[in-house]
Parts: structure tokens; C-alpha cells; sequence
């Protein structure tokens, strides 16, 4: 499936799917009564949306992703990074850490996810 954009709405019960699924969609109902504060109406109704999206489905009372949560991640990810740094990683890890503080670990790690994505290249 390509890339896909969520409305917030959307995303936040896609979140609740992704967690609990397949779910029922009286449970799911429940869940986002709990978690969003809800109605009944308003989760079938952003259901129903997902599902013409092609992001979900209810068949027969089951609801599951139809789209991983790293795909939506990955295009929001990198429509964030297009609004807000012209695309610029470098700005945006540099805007990120302004202010803050990357513990040797965490530095470590981010050092190992850069040079795996870059095949090692220094």
C-alpha cells in the first residue's frame, strides 16, 4: 500500500486498533469511549472512514489494520520533516536537540541507526 495521511482523529483510533487487534467493534466502541472520550457514533463514524481509506476493516464485528503503523509512521515522519525543514534532516535533528541533551547511550545509538542506513559510509 502507498504512503497513507491520517487526520488526527483517524490516527488516534488507528492507534487503538494497532494495540488491541483484531478487536471487536463493540470492544473498540469501549476503548475509545475509555481513551478519547468517545460515542458510539463517532467511532463508526471514523471507522467507516478508515475502512474507505482502505487503513482498516470491520468484517463481521472484527476490526484490524489493513495498513502497518510504520508505513503512517514514515509519512507523517517525513511530511513533518518537508513542512517544517524543507526536508532537511540535519536541521531537524539540529532543531530537536537544541536544548536538550543526548545521554552517551542514546548518542551511541543514533551513531549505529546512521551508519547501518548508510551502508557504514563515514
Amino acid at each position: 500500500m502507498d504512503a497513507i495521511k491520517l487526520p488526527d482523529a483517524e490516527l488516534r483510533l488507528m492507534n487503538i486498533i494497532w494495540e488491541r487487534e483484531p478487536v471487536s467493534s463493540t470492544e473498540l466502541v469501549r476503548l475509545a469511549a475509555d481513551a478519547l472520550g468517545w460515542k458510539r457514533t463517532t467511532t463508526y463514524t471514523i471507522l467507516k472512514r478508515l475502512s474507505q481509506r482502505g487503513a482498516a476493516q470491520n468484517d463481521s464485528s472484527t476490526v484490524t489494520a489493513l495498513v502497518p503503523k510504520s508505513s503512517v509512521q514514515q509519512s507523517e515522519s517525513r511530511e513533518l520533516l518537508e513542512k517544517m525543514y524543507g526536508g532537511s534532516l540535519k536541521m531537524f535533528l539540529v532543531s530537536f536537540l537544541d536544548g536538550g541533551k543526548l545521554s552517551e547511550a542514546e548518542a551511541d545509538e543514533l551513531k549505529r541507526i546512521i551508519d547501518e542506513k548508510t551502508g557504514g559510509v563515514k
